[in-house]
């Protein structure tokens, strides 16, 4: 075997859109599965129309980042020719993923049991915010939504002010991982009994399962503790939170787990807090919770710099993680050595940064050299390999409104 990837060889019909489901295919297509993406005609995907779009060929930043190896058909399934072209490629396919909401695919024609029939063998992946049963199953589920409705909103913020919506796709990106490793669980499971499965995979599911501590506490407690957002400090454990140092804007992630309390005490210079009742204990610190916040920070104010804070935890081997914004991020050496901001070459932008490939193997160090497609750009290549078609045939469907393309000619060759 002398594969490129660890995924090379597998095919997949990936009917996704935003970022949730393109999430999932993304990573297939870094680890070397062949993707094709099936856009609806004749726009396609919509974050080809978010900002940033450097050259107006339909590919923006954020198409780029999640598309990236991707084979672009536009196709219009509202026709017979188009859904018959669908039917085809399904044949195939050793995996078919999508993200609509539940019950689009099928009233598109394609529900999992017309899937199986189609293919006995194929992986089918249904993503959705709600999943595709159950009271909410039919809302529209976009991230924050599902993180409303899943809890995790109400523990960001503060008591007394509106809850906090983070500015990332949290909720889409681990659903995204979530849907990879249940393909992947399944396409070991097909290797070993040739049989086909559908996977029902939500943002919702995904979102409830990352409380770590909120349910069972609930539950333990009898309902008696009930986790509520609590600022920039755990509402569970202390000292766990975001404390402040000198510059304006200069801020500290710090967490000190209760077995090393005593020794955090006698590193900010305090050795008698370790037995002080008011601190001794974990229910002690939460009940003094503000005293061990001013603790913490005066000690580090009175620090002559960020470097020397970090060097000080670093001998007593404390976790400290200093708020970085995204440009320091961009620039800093661990990420940069480990390629986690990456510089990839795109027809569309030249150089850009995205973030880098998460997965790592041993046996494949070596990232692809992978594109961003415009819209359509793979229908004749597509339809031409896998069913057949002529270049005339894929002209006449794309006259007919069955398939559509826009391919700038001064960046296609």
């Amino acid at each position: 075997m002398n594969n490129k990837h660890v995924m090379e060889g597998f095919r997949v019909l990936d009917f996704t859109q935003v970022i949730a489901g393109p999430t999932t295919t993304r990573l297939m297509a870094e680890m070397g599965a062949e993707i094709i993406k099936i856009e609806l005609g004749p726009t396609g995907d919509v974050t080809r129309l978010l900002p940033f779009d450097k050259a107006g060929t339909g590919v923006s930043s954020c198409f780029l980042q999640q598309n990236r190896g991707k084979k672009s058909i536009c196709i219009n399934p509202k026709t017979a020719k188009g859904r018959e072209i669908i039917e085809q490629l399904i044949t195939k396919c050793d995996v078919l993923v999508e993200n609509y909401a539940a019950g689009v695919i099928g009233r598109m024609g394609f529900p999992y049991e017309r899937v199986k029939e189609l293919n006995p063998s194929i992986i089918m992946c249904s993503i959705s915010g709600f999943g595709q049963e159950g009271p909410l199953s039919n809302k529209p589920g976009y991230d924050f939504i599902a993180a409303s409705f899943a809890g995790v909103l109400d523990n960001i913020g503060y008591p007394d002010g509106y809850p906090i919506a983070p500015q990332l796709a949290i909720g889409d990106a681990t659903t995204g991982v979530h849907a990879l490793a249940a393909i992947n669980a399944a396409l070991l499971y097909r290797e070993r009994t040739g049989e086909g499965q559908y996977l029902d995979i939500s943002l919702i599911d995904s979102y409830f399962h990352t409380h770590d501590v909120g349910v069972q506490l609930h539950s333990a407690t009898g309902g008696e503790f009930v986790p509520k957002r609590s600022g920039h400090h755990h509402f569970v454990l202390s000292p766990l939170g975001i404390f402040k140092g000198n510059g304006d804007d200069e801020y500290y992630s710090i967490i000190v787990l209760p077995n090393r309390w005593a020794d955090f005490a006698a590193f900010l210079g305090y050795p008698e807090y370790a037995e002080d009742p008011r601190f001794s204990t974990n229910d002690a610190r939460m009940e003094n919770h503000q005293a061990v916040v001013d603790m913490i920070e005066d000690w580090l104010c009175a620090q002559p710099s960020r470097e020397v804070i970090l060097e000080k935890f670093e001998e007593g081997r404390f976790a400290i993680g200093p708020v970085l914004s995204v440009p320091e991020v961009m620039k800093h050496p661990h990420f940069v050595e480990r390629r986690t901001i990456r510089t990839v070459k795109d027809r569309s932008f030249g150089e850009i940064d995205i973030p880098g490939m998460p997965l790592r193997f041993s046996k494949f160090p070596e990232e692809l050299t992978l594109e961003a497609p415009f819209l359509g750009e793979h229908n004749g290549a597509v339809l031409g390999e896998l069913l057949s078609m002529s270049p005339e045939e894929v002209d006449a469907l794309i006259s007919e409104g069955v398939l559509h393309a826009v391919i700038p000619e001064q960046l296609a060759g």
